[in-house]
C-alpha cells in the first residue's frame, strides 16, 4: 500500500465509508419488521409500489425496503443478510461491481437490490452461469421474493417459446447468459412482435461477472457485424453464388469407404446436401471464391464472415424455395421450415 493510501485510504475503502450510514439505517428498522406479521410484512411492497409511484425514489426506499428482505429471508430460509451483505446489496443497486469472496453468501446479496429494482414493475435479470445455479436460485432465492409477493421465473435451455415468454414476464428472472443472449438475437429475427418473448430490459445483477462479460464474451456471437457492412456482402456473395454451378461428388460411397479410401472425385462448384440441409463449395468452387474476393486462402479466420455469406448465398439460391421453404404474405417475408 502506498503512503498516499495509508493517509487518505484508497478508492473502494472511501466509497464504502459513504455506504456504512445507509447500512446502519437498515439495521435501524430491524426491530419494526420484526413487530411486523407475515402478512403485514408482505403487505410493504404494494406499500413500497405506490410510494415510488408518487415520487419517491428507490434511493429512498433502499434502506426500508432492504430491511424487509432481511427480515423475509429470516423467516422464509432461517438466513439473516450480513452487514457485508447489505453493503454488497447496496453496491450492486448502484450498478457497480461488487468482489466478495466464496461463503459470503453472494447468492443471498441479490435478493436485496432484486427486490428494490422489482418494485418498479419493469422486471430484473439475475444471470448465472449454468442452469443448475438459475433452477437452483430461483427455487431458493425465489422463496424470499414470492413470501413478499413478487413473481419469480427462471429460463431453461429446454422450454419453449410461450414457457419462456411466461418466465420472463415475472417481476425476476432468473437465466443463464446463453439464453439471455440467444433469446435476444432470436426476438430480433421475428417477424411478428408477438411472436417475441423477452420483455424491456430494465435492470440485472450478473454472478461471475468477470467469466460472463470478459471469458464467455470471446466466443463470437453467431450474428455480428455491421448492418451496412453485411448487407452489401450478402448481395455481392449472391451475385457469386449465382455464377456457380452446381455439381456433385462422384465416388461418394468409394470416398468414405475406409477399404477403398479412394480420392474424392467432385464435379461443379458446389454440392448440395439434402439431409444435412447444407451447400458446401467443391474444390474447384472455392478458387472461383479466392479468385472472385480476391483472397489468398478463403479458409484464414480473417475470412470468415465471407464464409458464412457465401455459404447463406448458395443455401438461399438452392434450397430456399417459394412456397415450400418460405412464403412471402403482406409484403412481409417468413420462413415456413
Amino acid at each position: 500500500m502506498s503512503l498516499l493510501e495509508k493517509i487518505f485510504g484508497n478508492y473502494s475503502e472511501k466509497e464504502i465509508k459513504k455506504i456504512i450510514p445507509i447500512v446502519d439505517k437498515i439495521e435501524s428498522y430491524e426491530d419494526q419488521m420484526k413487530a411486523l406479521s407475515d402478512e403485514e410484512l408482505r403487505a410493504k411492497t404494494d406499500e413500497f409500489r405506490k410510494r415510488h409511484a408518487d415520487g419517491e425514489s428507490l434511493d429512498d426506499l433502499l434502506p426500508e425496503a432492504y430491511a424487509v428482505v432481511r427480515e423475509a429471508a429470516v423467516r422464509t430460509l432461517g438466513m439473516r443478510h450480513f452487514r457485508v451483505q447489505l453493503i454488497g446489496g447496496i453496491v450492486l443497486h448502484q450498478g457497480r461491481i461488487a468482489e466478495m469472496k466464496t461463503g459470503e453468501g453472494k447468492t443471498l446479496v441479490a435478493t436485496l437490490p432484486a427486490y428494490l429494482n422489482a418494485i418498479e414493475g419493469k422486471g430484473v435479470h439475475i444471470v448465472t452461469v449454468n442452469d443448475y445455479l438459475a433452477k437452483r436460485d430461483a427455487d431458493e432465492m425465489g422463496q424470499v421474493h414470492r413470501f413478499l409477493g413478487l413473481t419469480v421465473g427462471v429460463i431453461l435451455n429446454s422450454m419453449d417459446s410461450n414457457e419462456r415468454r411466461e418466465a420472463y414476464n415475472c417481476d425476476i428472472t432468473y437465466a443463464t447468459n446463453n439464453e439471455l443472449g440467444f433469446d435476444y438475437l432470436r426476438d430480433n429475427m421475428v417477424v411478428r412482435k408477438e411472436n417475441m418473448v423477452q420483455r424491456g430490459l430494465h435492470y440485472a445483477i450478473i454472478d461471475e461477472i468477470d467469466s460472463i462479460l470478459i471469458d464467455e464474451a470471446r466466443t463470437p456471437l453467431i450474428i455480428s457485424g455491421s448492418g451496412a457492412k453485411s448487407t452489401q456482402l450478402y448481395t455481392i456473395a449472391d451475385q457469386f453464388a449465382k455464377m456457380l454451378t452446381k455439381g456433385r461428388i462422384v465416388n461418394e460411397e468409394e470416398a468414405l469407404n475406409a477399404i477403398t479410401r479412394e480420392e474424392l472425385i467432385e464435379e461443379g462448384d458446389f454440392v448440395v446436401d439434402e439431409k444435412a440441409k447444407s451447400v458446401v463449395l467443391t474444390q474447384e468452387g472455392v478458387r472461383k471464391a479466392e479468385k472472385f474476393f480476391n483472397l489468398e486462402n478463403l479458409s484464414d479466420p480473417e475470412n470468415l464472415e465471407i464464409q458464412h455469406h457465401i455459404n447463406n448465398a448458395l443455401k438461399a439460391n438452392n434450397q430456399m424455395f417459394r412456397d415450400q421453404n418460405y412464403i412471402v404474405q403482406n409484403d412481409e417475408f417468413m420462413i415456413v421450415y
